[in-house]
């Protein structure tokens, strides 16, 4: 495959990771970045070696000829950078969540699709591997039809000491963290047709939710619950792992704290460890994030050579972004939310 150009508009926090794992990725060069803030955009130039810097995305799309674009930056952003790379033909990534409301998402999707313009959201939880490890289960057939999963996160860690915009938002747990749960959910169990969500602020300090508890009707038949806590304190602390439960008529999953992962079905128990790999640049404890962020850039660099539609596409996470909308309404509600209501 001959080598693909790439920029990446964006470099806070988590860009860091992406640089990293397209780095670690045969036959791709990012060959500038962007960012409006010339501090950042120096330290994430200089740290992978980027020569071509910018601070206004127009100038960056004037100025090179790209494969792709990868977007890092924060939700407000994404749609006027997205349909900037849709009217230049340029292939995006967008970090989540996707859009700050799901008119933007349909509109950021509609704009790439007229413009025969491949998109995919960095929707990357569902790449860890040990979430792929139960999707493997399933498909094996082992455990038979799962009836019920759940999907939990709970966890004490501080997030904002690295991230200390999402003690400010009015939403915080269900659109920064729920996001990835509930894509999760619908990987393993299929899309949603009701949810019924509760939420609380336990923390006093910040202005959103902390805990969320959202009940699922998928339209497979199968019920679930996911659950997702920055308030809870626990002997072990688990972040950054999600751990996972689902019952089938045949046998059952049971991903637990450190990866274990216990399986009985119809040729009896087994129990292994699937610990993520601790890549060269990855630190504890968040390798299994870290090497999900490569596994998705891959199966983008995929896509691209293949002329196939990414797993979490624009149009594939319109359904994850509506479940978060729905979430919400269904929190200040506390009434259960159609799903198909908003996808119209």
């Amino acid at each position: 495959m001959a080598e693909l150009r790439g920029a990446l508009i964006g470099c806070g926090f988590f860009a860091v990771n992406q640089m990293h794992a397209w780095r670690d990725i045969a036959n791709i060069s990012i060959v500038a970045v962007c960012d409006r803030d010339p501090e950042r955009l120096t330290v994430v130039g200089d740290q992978f070696g980027i020569a071509r810097r910018y601070t206004d995305a127009a100038a960056l799309f004037a100025g090179e000829s790209l494969d792709f674009v990868d977007i890092a930056t924060t939700a407000p952003s994404h749609r006027s950078l997205v349909e900037m790379a849709a009217r230049h033909g340029v292939p995006a990534i967008c970090q989540k969540p996707f859009a700050p409301s799901l008119a933007d998402a349909k509109a950021m999707a509609k704009a790439c699709s007229d413009a025969g313009v491949p998109l995919m959201v960095h929707e990357n939880f569902r790449w860890q591997s040990p979430i792929q490890a139960v999707r493997a289960v399933l498909d094996s057939g082992d455990i038979g039809t799962p009836f019920f999963g759940r999907i939990s996160f709970r966890s004490a860690y501080d997030v904002f000491s690295g991230q200390p915009y999402l003690a400010t938002g009015k939403r915080f747990i269900i659109e920064d963290l729920g996001i990835h749960s509930l894509d999760i959910a619908r990987f393993l169990l299929g899309d949603v047709s009701t949810i019924t969500t509760r939420t609380a602020r336990i923390n006093p300090e910040i202005a959103g939710e902390d805990v969320a508890t959202m009940l699922m009707d998928h339209e497979s038949g199968a019920t679930s619950v996911v659950d997702c806590s920055y308030a809870t304190k626990l002997a072990t602390e688990p972040f950054p792992q999600t751990l996972v439960e689902i019952d089938g008529n045949g046998g059952t999953i049971r991903l637990e704290q450190d990866y274990r992962l216990t399986v009985t079905g119809r040729n009896g128990t087994a129990v292994s460890d699937v610990s993520p790999p601790l890549l060269p640049w990855a630190s504890r404890p968040w390798q299994n994030i870290q090497e999900s962020v490569v596994a998705i850039q891959k199966h983008w660099v995929d896509c691209l050579a293949n002329g196939t539609e990414p797993a979490t596409s624009g149009a594939d996470n319109l359904r994850t972004l509506a479940l978060v909308e729905a979430a919400y309404a269904g929190a200040a509600s506390r009434e259960p939310v159609q799903l198909d209501t908003l996808l119209k």
